[in-house]
This record gives structure tokens, sequence and C-alpha cells, in this order.
């Protein structure tokens, strides 16, 4: 594995942790850097193929939606329509006439580049407005959260923490076993949209991510545990994997390799976030509807 693709992976490992601590506005400042480059690398794969997306006023829409999913989460899903239909309104009023694939595509943005993401912050809320005890609605755990930790309670933690710590550790579990079986061991080529990506790599990493997610539940005390854990380790593994293949598809299409070269040794920002995007609102809703449920 390349020196560049190493340290740029650590690098990135450890901004995600820090702004997952402390959430509030350092998470969402994070994720709209994220998506801002995010949607600029998407943008390029979309005019390589000849459209001509909204994609200054997609992005601008895309940041508020975030910011408004940190005030309000229930709020986020009415500015969806809502922001949709300012596109079509915007590509509408063009003195060129837009076509259906400018308008596809400048939706499939705020979805994909935009809405999707908005379940990390939605998640990492869980619990923490009534914990922040920094400023922009932070938190920092002080010295007897700390003890409590050490002695295994990570109840003291806000519930959005821990969940988007054990969701990031399952997929970069996912992700570093499906690179390395694969890299290694992997034969069976798993689909031709992305030749690299093998089935011996993939059930690897599958249950490397199941293997986590157990483990999390049985420390978080989880109704149901390991079961639930391993549930949620299943559906993260498989989800992180289609949107992988999701982001390869695209590229495919618009005849790149990489969505960008932004991270050394890793391409752009859409190739490391791929695994990222359909993965939240499952968690989420994993977390918020079904665990009631067993309790």
């Amino acid at each position: 594995m390349p020196w560049s693709r190493i340290i740029s992976g650590i690098i990135a490992i450890a901004l995600a942790l820090t702004a997952s601590v402390l959430g509030g506005w350092y998470f969402t400042f994070m994720f709209m850097a994220i998506v801002y480059l995010g949607q600029l690398e998407y943008f390029e794969l979309v005019r390589a193929k000849g459209i001509a997306p909204a994609a200054k006023t997609t992005i601008v829409v895309s940041l508020a939606l975030l910011a408004i999913a940190t005030v309000s989460s229930s709020l986020a899903d009415a500015v969806m329509p809502v922001a949709g239909t300012f596109i079509c309104f915007y590509l509408l009023f063009l003195p060129k006439l837009a076509s259906i694939a400018d308008i596809s595509t400048s939706i499939l943005g705020l979805f994909y580049c935009g809405y999707l993401p908005s379940y990390w912050i939605r998640l990492r809320l869980l619990g923490n407005p009534a914990m922040s005890n920094i400023p922009f609605d932070g938190y920092l755990p002080d010295i007897a959260t700390i003890n409590l930790i050490k002695q295994g309670n990570f109840a003291a933690l806000p519930q959005g923490l821990t969940v988007t710590l054990l969701a990031f550790f399952c997929i970069w579990a996912a992700d570093i076993g499906a690179y390395t079986i694969g890299k290694f061991f992997g034969r069976t080529r798993l689909s031709d949209i992305s030749p690299k990506k093998t089935v011996e790599g993939s059930v690897f990493g599958i249950a490397g991510s199941i293997t986590v997610a157990a483990i999390g539940s049985w420390y978080l005390h989880w109704a149901g545990s390991p079961w639930t854990g391993i549930a949620l380790g299943l559906l993260i593994g498989i989800t992180s994997l289609l949107g992988d293949l999701t982001e390869s598809m695209m590229k495919r299409d618009a005849g790149v390799k990489d969505s960008g070269q932004l991270i050394p040794g890793h391409g752009g920002i859409l190739d490391r976030a791929d695994s990222y995007v359909f993965t939240a609102p499952l968690v989420y809703y994993f977390v918020t509807l079904l665990l009631p449920l067993l309790e």
C-alpha cells in the first residue's frame, strides 16, 4: 500500500474523529466541506457527459439543507422538496432551454450529495443538544465522563456520538478488509462496474463490518445484542459496498478513473465518501425506529 495512501487515510480519520467527538456545528462544518468538494467533483462527472446542470444553485441549497438539518432534523425533510423545486425554477428561466438530463442530474446532485449526507448530521445530533458544553453546540467529555468510559460505561457519552463512531468504524473495517483481502487473495471479480473489486474482498469486508458492529452493540448494551449489532453490521457492510459501486458506475459512464485528485493515494472526495452516502439514512432509522421497539 503506497505511503501517500496510508498517511492521507490517517489524516482523514483523525479529522473525522475530532469532528465527530465535538459534534454540533463542528461536525456540520466538516460535512459542509465534504459536500461542497464532493459536489464539485460530481458536477465535473456530469459535465463530462455534455450535460449542463444547475451546479452553483444545487451546491448552495445543499449547504443550506445541511445547516437546517443541524437546527431541526424534521425541518430538513420539508426543505428537500422545496430545494428541488427551486432548482427546477432556476433551470426554467435560463436563456438556454434546459434538458431532462440537466434537471435530473441537478436533482440527483441535491439528493446524492446533499440530502443523504444530512442524515449523518441528524445521527450525530442524537442526544447531543442536552449534553453540549462548548460553544457552537459542541461537546467535549469531562474528566468524570472519561473515567466512566475507562470503566466501559459508554452510555455516559451522547447517543449520537457513540452510534456515529460505531458506523464509521464499521465502514472503515469494511473498506480496509475488502482492500487488503481483495488485493492479496481476491480471485473472483465481483462486478464489471469495478474490475478491481473481488467477491473474496467484499465478503471479508462485510464480515469485518459485522464483527465491529457486534462488539459495539455489546459495549453499548443494545437490546438483542449481539444480534442487533450483527444486523446493523450486515446492513452497513452491504450498503457501503453498493455505495462504492454506485460511484464507480458514475465514473465509468463519465469515462474517468477517479472523481478527482484531492486526496493523495485515494483520488477525489467522492472516491472516499461513496461508502458513506447511502449508509447514513439506514443507520439513523435503525437506531431511531428499530432499536426502541426491542427495548
